[in-house]
């Protein structure tokens, strides 16, 4: 990701504070810089590397951040930088699988508010919105929900209806959506090339929409993690290609590659039930039970149907745990 002293919006594509219903400023000021640490021997190292960078969101008066957690994912150090320009440690609370979410906590002051919740599910495809990175008004810009829907991800994982907006923000991951009222609608996860639908060009970014963050949020709170049993996780990495689901790259040592799956293999069944989209696959992965259940997939390797029983895993055993300061 681009550094914030490296760029900022036009002013053309800035939200201009005439247009809006509500105080900018203080809209934008909950809106912090993220700098997490990871060991060079984490797990997710080598695809996410060991310095990540990104936004996170105070959501309460003690200094609870909400960001992405793949910025936060086995990190060994967490430092927030508020609108003022004050650097504060923090350390991670909890890396949520299932939304997407991540929560640290700062151990000390930042000296802003926190942005209160919208609901996501009462905005819509039209609506103009701001999606905000930290430093204030030059790293926000004035966007379009463009579309709502399901989103799948190779690295399993599905929300059953993620929020597209368009034009992208550069700075995209842990930023705040924010809607008409000044309220938070979501966070920042990915850039993507089909805002707008799978078969229309178009760039912008997905948001994890902020109604999955309620009903968890005392357990990640409490416990560090949602209190029901975890989805059996693969280490499998699959994309769709040509209307067939290829698998294009595996964990090292994760489930699948201990089962002798390998890359360019294509799935076709699980359970012995044919699959279809993308979504369909990881779903009918998670039905067969919770983490440490055995899951059967058919294959078709070099014109041959493969049958393979993968000992699924929980993907946390995978990871570092967090370091408390």
């Amino acid at each position: 990701m681009t550094e914030e002293s490296d760029w900022e919006f036009p002013e053309e594509v800035r939200p201009k504070p005439a247009d809006l219903d509500y105080d900018l400023a203080r809209a934008l000021a909950p809106v912090v810089s993220l700098r997490a640490e990871i060991p060079e021997d984490a797990f997710t190292a080598p695809i996410l590397g060991t310095e990540r960078a990104g936004n996170g969101v105070v959501i309460d008066d003690d200094g609870l951040v909400l960001t992405i957690g793949y910025l936060i994912a086995e990190a060994a150090e967490v430092w927030l930088i508020s609108s003022d320009g004050a650097a504060v440690g923090a350390h991670v609370v909890a890396y949520d699988f299932d939304s997407g979410f991540g929560l640290v906590q700062a151990l000390g002051p930042l000296g802003v508010p926190a942005m209160p919740f919208g609901r996501s599910s009462a905005c819509g495809a039209g609506d103009n919105v701001v999606l905000a990175g930290h430093g204030g008004q030059r790293h926000a810009i004035g966007t379009k929900i463009v579309s709502k829907r399901e989103f799948a991800g190779y690295w399993e994982y599905v929300l059953d209806e993620a929020i597209f907006t368009a034009p992208a923000h550069p700075n995209w991951g842990g930023a705040a959506l924010i809607d008409k009222a000044g309220r938070l609608q979501g966070i920042g996860s990915l850039f993507v090339q089909n805002s707008r639908g799978p078969e229309i060009p178009s760039e912008g970014n997905m948001i994890v929409p902020i109604d999955l963050l309620p009903p968890i949020l005392d357990d990640l709170l409490r416990y560090g993690a949602v209190k029901t049993p975890p989805r059996p996780w693969l280490g499998i990495y699959v994309a769709e290609a040509e209307d067939r689901l290829v698998v294009v790259g595996l964990a090292e040592g994760g489930p699948a590659d201990r089962a002798g799956i390998r890359a360019g293999d294509v799935v076709v069944e699980v359970g012995g039930a044919p699959i279809g989209d993308l979504a369909d696959l990881f779903r009918s992965i998670w039905a067969l039970g919770p983490a440490g259940s055995d899951i059967a997939l058919t294959v078709w390797r070099d014109g041959d149907a493969l049958k393979r029983e993968v000992a699924s895993s929980e993907r946390n055993a995978f990871l570092k745990s967090p370091r408390l300061h």
